[in-house]
């Protein structure tokens, strides 16, 4: 290979200009970008733990959809500009260092932390102005597009830095603004950025970038029932707690299960605007949903199998499960290839799941943990038997060739 063409020196290129056509698949730095949001996650959650009443509950879902766009709109560049030179990984590098302060603010995120909070995110966002700015001034866009984007984060970046001085609650509106602003820059009619036709996002690699978080969140599920249960001391658990830290671990696994059987990795079926919105959104609430039931099951190392489960792990765990259930159930109606999942993971049985996670909201707080702890498990393991049972049913009833 010319020493030209290494991946050090690859300018930024919007896909489309690839000749061949770009590959779908996530670069190492941008892998490396995803997995530092396991501790970040993982401190937003212990916030939840610690918190676990309705400001609590409120401050964790703005922090939630604060860090996704932060992840969001890094993807998004990524999926439009092809880039690996050393300015871009040295751009990647330094957001990366944002996002550990992010992370360190969430515990004192309504005491002292906030400021350092709001100017990572600032110098977060100023990052990705930069990058789209980079992009356009080296040519690799010849509309408007890169350089409106690098104009909205820059001045986004504004925004946040401000809300780090100013008194609260006002930083906190402010803050909020800038992330409703946004969503607006892509959507508003006639100036917002969808409005390019070459504002076009591989669908492959986003919804690879979309999977791989799932995986990793998912993942800090079971990092907290570990950890919670190493700093309760395992030799302290209940002999029932052990039953239930195994039935939480399978229940995550079980979520990444029908994740990826119904919509995981999957490409949507058209570029519409309307569908690649709810696509958009349908990923932000399941993903929200995903670390809530992460929190929820720490829940299961404080009782045995009589002890009521603890009330606000346990309407985190069946909100959260209902939600997850409902989302998927958008999201396996969008994307293409998978005709066999939608008949067997029918809207009825979405519909049976979702149901019963918020019947047992409602009673969980009055039963054993052990009948919660059931319930539940109808609720999702309902949503992997139910498909096998069908599809041995038809295999069966299938004449041998």
């Amino acid at each position: 290979m010319p020493l030209k063409d290494f991946p050090i020196w690859t300018r930024p290129r919007h896909h489309l200009d690839v000749e061949g056509g770009a590959s779908n698949h996530v670069h190492w730095v941008e892998l490396f970008y995803d997995l530092v949001h396991v501790v970040t996650i993982f401190l937003l959650g212990n916030y939840l733990s610690h918190h676990l009443d309705w400001a609590g509950f409120w401050t964790y879902t703005f922090l939630f959809i604060a860090i996704f766009f932060a992840w969001a709109d890094n993807s998004v560049y990524n999926s439009l500009y092809i880039s690996t030179d050393i300015p871009h990984r040295v751009a990647m590098a330094v957001q990366i260092v944002t996002m550990m302060f992010i992370a360190a603010a969430i515990p004192e995120i309504t005491h002292g932390g906030w400021p350092f909070f709001a100017l990572g995110y600032a110098l977060n966002r100023a990052l990705t102005a930069w990058l789209y700015w980079r992009a356009r001034h080296l040519g690799a866009e010849s509309t408007s597009l890169a350089s409106e984007m690098g104009r909205n984060f820059f001045i986004l970046a504004g925004v946040f830095a401000v809300s780090a001085f100013l008194p609260r609650p006002l930083a906190y509106w402010v803050f909020g603004a800038g992330i409703v602003m946004i969503q607006l820059l892509y959507l508003l009619p006639g100036i917002g950025t969808l409005r390019f036709e070459r504002f076009l996002p591989r669908l492959g690699h986003l919804s690879e970038r979309f999977g791989l978080l799932m995986l990793i969140l998912l993942g800090e599920g079971f990092f907290k029932l570990c950890v919670t249960l190493a700093d309760k001391g395992i030799d302290e658990a209940y002999p029932g707690t052990f039953f239930n830290i195994a039935m939480g671990g399978l229940s995550l696994f079980a979520l990444a299960w029908i994740y990826f059987d119904s919509a995981g990795m999957a490409k949507l079926k058209t570029r519409k605007v309307p569908l690649m919105l709810c696509y958009w959104f349908a990923h932000i609430v399941i993903l929200w949903a995903a670390v809530t039931i992460g929190v929820a099951l720490a829940g299961e190392v404080y009782v045995g199998f009589l002890e009521s489960y603890p009330p606000g792990y346990g309407a985190l765990g069946t909100i959260g499960l209902a939600v997850f259930l409902a989302a998927l159930w958008v999201l396996q109606l969008l994307v293409e290839g998978r005709d066999e999942t939608r008949r067997y993971h029918s809207g009825g049985l979405r519909l049976f799941g979702v149901a019963m996670a918020i019947f047992m909201f409602f009673i969980h707080a009055y039963v054993p943990a052990i009948i919660g702890n059931i319930g539940w498990g109808i609720a999702l393991f309902s949503q992997i038997g139910v498909p096998l049972y069908r599809a041995v049913r038809d295999l069966r009833a299938t004449p041998a060739s």
